[in-house]
Parts: structure tokens; C-alpha cells; sequence
């Protein structure tokens, strides 16, 4: 019954039972479900072979199958969207990372302060609008209103550095920004913890400068609980921003992934969500050994 299901989406609605029995054959939708997932699997490291009787296709590595709704390989796809979905990885975070570890050490050194006020009220505002909507209206004024930047319309980073700059600035504002107040705010929360601890007043009382005391002594453990989240959010992230891409209109994974929910196209789905899957596992092994890197006391239990 599934296979036929899925045969009916890959062949369209208008089409005979003797060809959805073919492209059943075809796709070897017809064996078993446990066969079927073995050559699934076997597609990541060879490339599969789609045959029945003269109608022959040939999934080249790494094989994920093909598109029901343009019968394209997935790969392919998924290949030609990455670079956008990667830029969007490398410009957001930079930004939230920087900004958001900023604003939050500066507002637990000067608790109470105006400046700690002004800036976990910005914090409190920035995590609670949603990205679509910090988009919309950022592409509203910047663009259209005030004409500061061009309408967003990617461009390569090897085409042209300086344009593709340009037109992912807003995205990637839009995007950190979320990311940045929640920064903030565990920034600001570690720390007051970590400077009411024993061995910073110790560090205190022994003379140290201050700015050896925050930078060697008290934001070790803070960086620890940031490198968690850090790799986390980009792991998430390199399978692709779903609202970002689809407000701005970049072909990306996330954009990729929300049309094939829309059109029903199951293998795309399964092929952004192991890609997804893949970088949430590799960036908490990353996250691992960076650990050993911060805190020694991860090297020496």
C-alpha cells in the first residue's frame, strides 16, 4: 500500500495502473520495506541503479533518490541549494555570536545599570518577535522604504563578494537577531552565577587585573554553556532557515525542504532531514572536543 502511495506521487494522478505498477518496479517499491531501506542507505555510499525491463535511470553517489514532482535527483538538488543555506551559516552566526556574548557580558558587569536595563529590554523585545516578522519588516524599510541596500537576490560568493555581501546582510540580521537576545540573556545569566564564586573573589584578592579575572577565570565556564549552544543553533541552521529563506525568497535548503512539504514530494523531505540530522551530530562532536579546549578539567577527568 505504501509503495503504491508513493508511486501514485511520483507518477501524478492522471496515470494507468500499468504504469504505477512500472514505476512501482522501477523504484523497487515492490520489495520489502526492510530491502527498501537497505538500498536507501546503500545510495549514501554507491550510486543505485533504477531499472525495469528497457526504462533504465542511473542515481549517481550520493544517491537519495528522485524528486516526485520534476523526477530530479536529490542530490543534485540538494547540492545546487546548499551554498545559499551555507552562506546563511556563515554571516548569521558571526553576528548573534559576537553580539550577543558582547551585550550579555556587558550587562553583568554593570548589573542594575542603564546599560544592563537598555540592553536585556532590547533582548526581551528581539526574542519575543518572530523571524518572519523581523524580516518582513527590515526588507520593508531598508529596501523598499528607505532604499538603503537592493532587493535581495542571491549571488554567489565566487560571482561576485562584495554583491553577495550585500544581498544576505538582512538575512543575516534577521536571522541573529533572534539568536543574539537569547545570547545575551545566558550570557548575562552565566556570568553572574560564575562571579559570585569562590575562586573569582580568590583571583580578586590576589591582585589579578580585572581584565585577567573576566577573561581567564570567568569566562571559561561561560564560554563552555556558549560553545553548547553555539554548535547546537548551527547545526540547526545548516539544514537550512525555513522562515528566513522563504520571507527573503532564497534558494536555500530550508526553502527547498518547506515546497516539498507543500507538494507532498517525500523523497526531498527524507533528503534535507538527513542532511539536517547530519550536521546537528557532527557539530555536538565538534561541541565534545571542544570542550577539552576551554575547560581543562574535561582533559584531566
Amino acid at each position: 500500500m505504501t509503495g503504491s502511495v508513493s508511486a501514485a506521487l511520483f507518477a501524478g494522478r492522471l496515470t494507468s495502473p500499468e504504469a504505477l505498477e512500472g514505476i512501482r518496479i522501477k523504484l523497487g517499491l515492490n520489495h520489502p520495506l526492510l530491502q527498501q531501506y537497505w538500498d536507501y542507505l546503500g545510495g549514501f555510499f554507491h550510486a543505485r541503479h533504477f531499472d525495469n525491463g528497457p526504462d533504465k535511470t542511473t542515481c549517481t553517489w550520493p544517491c537519495l533518490g528522485y524528486s516526485f514532482k520534476n523526477d530530479l535527483s536529490v542530490g543534485h538538488l540538494i547540492a545546487d541549494r546548499f551554498p545559499v543555506t551555507l552562506s546563511l551559516a556563515i554571516g548569521a552566526p558571526i553576528i548573534w555570536l559576537v553580539t550577543g556574548v558582547t551585550v550579555g557580558r556587558i550587562s553583568a558587569l554593570r548589573p542594575r545599570s542603564w546599560a544592563d536595563r537598555t540592553s536585556m529590554l532590547f533582548a526581551l523585545a528581539a526574542i519575543s518577535l518572530p523571524v518572519y516578522f523581523t524580516a518582513a519588516v527590515l526588507r520593508l524599510f531598508v529596501v523598499y522604504n528607505w532604499h538603503w541596500l537592493p532587493d535581495i537576490n542571491y549571488v554567489g560568493f565566487t560571482h561576485d563578494p562584495v554583491l553577495w555581501a550585500k544581498n544576505l546582510l538582512l538575512p543575516w540580521i534577521s536571522l541573529a537577531t533572534l539568536y543574539a537576545a537569547s545570547y545575551a540573556r545566558f550570557t548575562r545569566a552565566s556570568m553572574l552565577d560564575v562571579l559570585n564564586e569562590d575562586y573569582i573573589r580568590t583571583a580578586r584578592a590576589k591582585g589579578l587585573p580585572e581584565r585577567t579575572v573576566i577573561n581567564r577565570h570567568a569566562m571559561r565556564p561561560v564560554g563552555t554553556l556558549i560553545i553548547t549552544l553555539f554548535g547546537m543553533d548551527v547545526g540547526a541552521l545548516m539544514g537550512g532557515a525555513i522562515l528566513t529563506e522563504s520571507v527573503f525568497g532564497l534558494p536555500g535548503l530550508g526553502k527547498l525542504g518547506y515546497d516539498a512539504i507543500s507538494q507532498h514530494d517525500l523523497p526531498i523531505i527524507m533528503g534535507v532531514t538527513i542532511l539536517a540530522a547530519f550536521f546537528i551530530v557532527t557539530a555536538n562532536v565538534v561541541v565534545d572536543m571542544l570542550y577539552a579546549v576551554i575547560d581543562p578539567r574535561v582533559r584531566l577527568s
